[in-house]
């Protein structure tokens, strides 16, 4: 951008960065305490459900659901752990490859998810995309993935298309 110095921001790029930086603070937190209140969930772990329910047989590698996540195997080895305790997923060995493990979504699992779902998309709604037009939306998305891409590694999550 113009303005801007090997030292640091320009006024106009700290400008955005403030407002980046402020979504990616109270976006999550807004997230949290709905999913909190309304499911017992967080944020993270209603995205270990969600990718699961959407995933063929309802089952993915651990390391796949932590690269769509960006965590470490190790932080999410503690959120399938306490879902396990729940009952709504369960681990098992990959018949394809014994050294991967694999999360199962099940039947509870798959009920909290449908449970949980209506809050936190009426909240996504109201947040996002009713602030936006569907332009705007479209070219927040496209902008998030770019950044997510450039941030790495891989590509970030997309849903299955219907």
């Amino acid at each position: 951008m113009p303005g801007s110095t090997s030292d640091g921001l320009s006024p106009d790029e700290l400008e955005i960065w403030a407002s980046v930086a402020s979504l990616l603070e109270r976006l999550p937190a807004a997230l949290d305490a709905q999913l909190q209140r309304d499911s017992g969930l967080t944020h993270f772990e209603q995205g270990i459900l969600q990718a699961l329910d959407l995933a063929p047989n309802r089952t993915l590698r651990l390391s796949v659901i932590a690269a769509y996540a960006s965590c470490t195997l190790s932080r999410l080895s503690r959120a399938i752990t306490r879902l396990e305790g729940k009952g709504w997923v369960r681990r098992e060995v990959d018949p394809d490859d014994g050294r991967y493990t694999r999360g199962r979504l099940t039947s509870a699992g798959h009920e909290k998810v449908a449970a949980s779902t209506p809050g936190h998309q009426a909240l996504v709604r109201e947040l996002v995309f009713d602030t936006l037009t569907a332009a705007q939306a479209r070219q927040l998305g496209a902008l998030a993935r770019r950044v997510a891409t450039a941030v790495g590694p891989g590509e970030p999550w997309s849903p299955p298309r219907p």
